[in-house]
């Protein structure tokens, strides 16, 4: 064998090498961002059911009956006795209707 080709063996053997630990590496990193991703993508499932029990307490202490019973308890607020309204005249249509 000539030294040329011994050179030329040598150089393709090393990059055969470095290939192979790049390929590695490269492996390495999918399998790192892969189970990052699925980390994440388990944060986000426990922020959805968060989310949609949060909307659900949302619904229910906004429900009307809950409103009337704590306005009526909490700040002594009743439905007025119609001898109690008072309606007053004037433009209901503000300055839009001049």
């Amino acid at each position: 064998m000539r030294r040329g080709d011994a050179w030329m063996l040598g150089l393709l053997g090393l990059a055969v090498t470095c290939s192979a630990v790049g390929l590695v590496y490269a492996k390495y990193l999918g399998r790192s961002e892969f189970v990052e991703l699925q980390a994440l993508n388990g944060e986000r499932q426990h922020l959805e059911v968060q989310w949609g029990r949060l909307r659900i307490e949302e619904a229910a202490l906004t429900a009307q009956p809950r409103v009337e019973e704590l306005a009526r308890r909490r700040l002594d607020m009743h439905i007025p006795h119609p001898s109690e309204v008072r309606v007053i005249g004037g433009d209901f249509h503000g300055a839009e209707g001049k």
